[in-house]
């Protein structure tokens, strides 16, 4: 059905930056809202940013001002830029993407992508 692909993730030192992508693929009618959610251990997963399709954005608290969500319409892809990166992001960082697929235009649903690890460590 559909299919999201995420890279970008690695080790980065206190204050560095890195930026995650995600393309999605596969039997797409339509993409709504596209995010990013993370998961420390022993914490839940917990939304980091999202942004819908006319481009309006929110932001965990914890992340404004050092996050940037975007999205390439055009390549079915979402972006985050982390910025001023702290050790408490260090997570597995998921994309979450609302589709409604060529067989379900009414009924869109939500994929998820592998998962990245990004580990903010001096």
């Amino acid at each position: 059905q559909v299919q999201l692909v995420e890279s970008g993730g690695g080790l980065v030192q206190p204050g560095g930056s890195l930026r995650l992508s995600c393309a999605a693929s596969g039997s797409i009618f339509a993409i709504y809202q596209m995010g990013w959610y993370r998961q420390a251990p022993g914490n839940e997963r917990e939304l980091v940013a999202a942004i819908i399709t006319g481009g309006s954005t929110n932001y965990a608290d914890s992340v404004k001002g050092r996050f940037t969500i975007s999205r390439d319409n055009a390549k079915n892809t979402v972006y985050l830029h982390l910025n001023s990166l702290k050790p408490e992001d260090t997570a597995v960082y998921y994309c979450n993407v609302q589709v409604a697929t060529t067989t379900l235009r009414l009924s869109p649903r939500d994929f998820w992508g592998q998962g990245t690890q990004v580990t903010v460590s001096s």
